[in-house]
């Protein structure tokens, strides 16, 4: 499959698929968009062509790329009344680049490939700093063929692509990631909050810490918003709440005990309780600061 002016359907302009669609279009692909609500300005004053539904799409495009909340969104975005499957011909790819269930995302497969096209699960990391840069870490769940096939497709959105295993294996990748970025937050706030209220600067000490074992992006990127009280997403609380509900309830039916992961959860419910459903995912800091009667900033007493 040639890159060379591609047929390419997007579904779902958010946070990140507006960015990532818009790559598309700067490599010269024709796109074919639909979204919920009122299409970005970039995306409406651009080449691409609105389309009336789902369905619509998937009758003008040769891949169709979904990029949508949660399982259920999916769910009616492939298959409701005018989903992509009532506009689908054999030969086609369906590209799902949402954070779901494995468990569905396995079945969704399946009622794709029953109509003679190919399916490849293909969650991404990276936020809206990777969306925007096209340096989304992509991992796949499919057949070997279908990735190659697509693989120059995910090259203009992401640096480190890879083909985890077959359908779902790239959905369970994601939650795999899901939770060590939330535990990742959760240190890096409680690292930034001790520093704050003993009286260091925080921001000089998370320079600090970036040249050491302790580095991540995630202390690069959400550590400064944490300092500089930036919570304007990003990554919705909400969502990654979604995806650790996943984490834990496919942990309870493996059997398997995930505490810390457990207690993330419990310190991002504690901010939806605060309003913060919306907040960047960073914003777990502030249940640990309302824990500690402590804002990071604040001059410690």
């Amino acid at each position: 499959m040639s890159t060379n002016s591609l047929k390419i359907g997007f579904i779902g302009l958010g946070i990140m698929g507006t960015p990532m669609a818009g790559h598309l279009m700067k490599a010269g692909h024709q796109l074919f968009v639909f979204t919920l609500g009122k299409v970005p300005e970039e995306i409406a004053h651009s080449s691409a062509t609105q389309c009336l539904d789902a369905r619509g799409v998937a009758q003008r495009a040769d891949i169709i790329v979904t990029m949508v909340p949660d399982t259920p969104d999916v769910a009616e975005a492939l298959f409701g009344e005018t989903g992509v499957a009532k506009g689908l011909t054999a030969g086609k790819v369906v590209v799902d680049m949402s954070s779901i269930s494995p468990v569905e995302t396995k079945q969704f497969a399946r009622k794709i490939e029953a109509l003679g096209c190919d399916y490849l699960d293909a969650p991404v990391s990276g936020g809206d700093v990777g969306a925007k840069n096209a340096t989304l870490s992509i991992m796949v769940g499919g057949k070997p063929e279908v990735f190659e096939r697509v693989k120059p497709v995910f090259e203009l959105m992401g640096k480190n692509i890879t083909l985890v295993g077959g359908s779902g294996d790239g959905q369970t990748c994601k939650v795999a990631n899901q939770i060590v970025v939330a535990l990742t937050i959760n240190a890096v706030a409680e690292g930034l909050l001790f520093a704050a209220k003993a009286g260091a600067d925080p921001a000089k000490v998370r320079s600090a810490l970036l040249g050491g074992l302790a580095t991540s992006r995630i202390l690069d990127i959400l550590g400064d918003r944490m300092i500089k009280r930036s919570f304007d997403p990003g990554f919705r609380i909400a969502l990654h709440q979604k995806d650790l509900n996943l984490a834990l309830g496919a942990a309870k039916a493996l059997g398997l005990a995930l505490p810390a992961t457990s207690n993330a959860q419990q310190l991002f419910s504690a901010c939806v309780s605060h309003g913060g459903a919306a907040w960047d995912h960073s914003g777990m800091v502030r249940a640990l600061e309302k824990l500690s009667n402590f804002e990071i900033g604040q001059a410690a007493a």
